[in-house]
């Protein structure tokens, strides 16, 4: 709890310096509790025929449960990283993907933790070329991927790619679903390479 206090005060004081700006979205002012607006999200998974596809009965979807956000304050300094690594030796794909915008969750910050992770192909990983990750004939992001790791700096994207980006979240999803993430990039990496 101290590391969350200081951290947070830290954040608090970049925050204040830099003008209210929206931490999920440089970009942007921050307008609301969350930054962000949610309504349309909370207006559909509250209704009765979508709770009752998605079983959770009478229970209320809200964006951010203080409940929830207060159970896992002794979380946010826990380093989870530490036990990547074994599942990347079984095989298990990683997507870290940043939009390149976001502040509180930035782009950089992901990209050196996962460069300096430990595992088997970190050596490959840093030494692979990064490729446009290319969106119906647009370079919708950066990516750089060996074995089951991958990085995707999402351009013109915040916290909240999907909703910024939604067809390039949608397609990342689906190409990382399907083991292609890097499929329209292709072309482009065969010229760098020449």
């Amino acid at each position: 709890m101290a590391s969350y206090f200081v951290c947070n005060t830290i954040f608090a004081s970049i925050i204040a310096r830099a003008g209210g700006i929206n931490y999920y979205d440089i970009r942007k002012k921050c307008e609301g509790s969350l930054c962000y607006d949610f309504s349309n999200m909370e207006t559909f998974l509250n209704k009765k025929s979508v709770r009752d596809a998605l079983g959770v009965g009478n229970i209320e979807f809200v964006s951010c449960s203080p409940t929830v956000y207060q159970a896992m304050l002794v979380d946010w300094m826990r380093n989870l990283e530490v036990g990547i690594p074994a599942l990347l030796e079984d095989g298990i794909k990683l997507l870290v993907y940043a939009g390149e915008y976001d502040l509180i969750c930035n782009w950089l910050g992901n990209s050196r933790w996962v460069h300096a992770m430990q595992w088997s192909g970190r050596k490959e990983f840093v030494a692979s070329p990064e490729v446009p990750f290319v969106v119906d004939g647009s370079e919708a992001g950066v990516l750089k991927t060996h074995g089951p790791l991958g990085f995707l700096k999402v351009h013109d994207a915040g916290h909240m790619v999907p909703m910024d980006q939604p067809k390039a979240a949608l397609e990342m999803l689906k190409r990382w679903t399907k083991g292609s993430l890097a499929e329209g990039g292709k072309v482009e990496k065969l010229f760098a390479e020449m």
